[in-house]
């Protein structure tokens, strides 16, 4: 290895430690001591504004995930992690299921997308709203609660029996002006026209679809068939234990309590940025707290399109951690994929819509989930072993 670079490695890392330290700002110089039991709403909402960068852009709305097997790797983080100190994740309402799993003192949803942020804002309005998952469902989908089904229904049986249910126009005014109410009048959040734009947007496409909405939400039903947010629901950890947090009430009313705590902090920020995760990692310095889990979905894959990893990896590098602190992966592979003949993909996507009469096979799992130290990872960094996407999945398949 070439001493230049194996001292750049360990330069980023020491420019990290020392940007970290000049980086308090007056809000979190008085937000120090420990962690604590709830968030009154002026904190977190000069959290959320505070610590968020500008808007960015990914390809997708990415509403919903597309990972069917994330709950697999819960039975373990329970055995290594527990007890959480700070959650930090991406993405949409996956989270919600390690969440309500781990239990963590706080958690922080960063995002490179405002929209996921508004998302999360649109979760957070009618969990609080809605004392039981029926009347959850019913809310997210603007959809009558059907007859017969019992707080004792698993999440299928719930989230059948709301598919026969239509959806409810009125309803659905109804429930967005609730929702807006809930941010600005109830939480006092400052939300501006696009915003609530944005929130409105978000909340149409569950209305549109209700529970067969899924990742590639808006591009017709030919395309490949990602899980569905009912499929999402029903999955298990592979050794048919539900966690999703629709699996029952005792889970749903673990994350309610959570975010009517508002200890579910969504910000945006891209990992390679100069902010968010800085002062994510400032902050729970400051509570004396350690990053427990961080769930990265497959965002590194996008970081090694040029030098955002050693970005990210320096910001990592910021954060508070212990030995038990442990990355969550999702590595995408091809099973499930399949080639459609004469079939042009779409630009953006690559993703080939599947022709009218075209009966594609059965789809199996299209990814995998991988956990790895954190510490582990940091130290191959350092020492010059991380170069490509392809090293940080050989690190995580090691420990597997």
């Amino acid at each position: 290895m070439d001493r230049r670079v194996h001292g750049l490695r360990f330069g980023i890392l020491a420019l990290a430690a020392a940007a970290l330290v000049l980086c308090v700002t007056p809000t979190s110089r008085s937000l120090t001591g420990e962690l604590q039991d709830r968030l009154d709403d002026h904190t977190f909402w000069t959290l959320v504004t505070e610590f968020s960068e500008p808007n960015g852009f990914f390809r997708s709305d990415n509403l919903v995930s597309n990972e069917m097997v994330f709950q697999y790797v819960i039975p373990a983080l329970e055995q290594t992690v527990l007890p959480a100190s700070a959650y930090v994740g991406v993405g949409p309402d996956q989270n919600f299921t390690y969440i309500a799993a781990l239990k963590p003192r706080i958690a922080f949803i960063v995002d490179i997308r405002r929209d996921n942020l508004l998302l999360h804002l649109m979760y957070k309005a009618l969990i609080e709203m809605s004392p039981t998952r029926e009347e959850f469902i019913s809310r997210l989908f603007s959809r009558p609660i059907p007859a017969g089904t019992a707080a004792r229904d698993s999440a299928d049986a719930l989230l059948s029996a709301f598919q026969q249910e239509e959806p409810d126009g009125v309803a659905f005014e109804r429930n967005r002006a609730d929702i807006h109410a809930r941010l600005e009048r109830g939480h006092g959040f400052s939300l501006t026209r696009a915003d609530l734009g944005g929130i409105d947007k978000v909340y149409r496409a569950f209305y549109s679809a209700g529970p067969d909405i899924r990742y590639s939400f808006g591009r017709g039903s030919g395309w490949q068939p990602f899980p569905t947010y009912k499929d999402l629901m029903t999955a298990d950890d592979g050794h048919g234990v539900q966690r999703g947090y629709l699996a029952n009430e005792e889970i749903y009313r673990t994350l309610k309590d959570l975010e009517e705590r508002n200890l579910i902090v969504p910000v945006v920020g891209d990992f390679g940025g100069p902010k968010a995760l800085r002062s994510v990692a400032r902050y729970l310095d400051l509570h004396h707290a350690t990053v427990s889990v961080f769930y990265t979905s497959n965002v590194e894959q996008y970081l090694f399109r040029d030098d955002a990893w050693q970005r990210f990896y320096g910001n990592v590098g910021a954060m508070p951690i212990d030995s038990r602190s442990t990355f969550i992966r999702a590595l995408f592979n091809q099973r499930g994929i399949f080639r459609i003949p004469n079939s042009q993909p779409d630009p953006q996507s690559g993703i080939a819509p599947i022709p009218p009469g075209f009966s594609p096979p059965t789809p199996g799992p299209r990814s995998e989930t991988l956990l790895n130290p954190i510490s582990e990872l940091l130290a191959a960094f350092a020492e010059g072993r991380i170069n490509s996407y392809a090293d940080v999945i050989d690190l995580s398949r090691e420990r597997q």
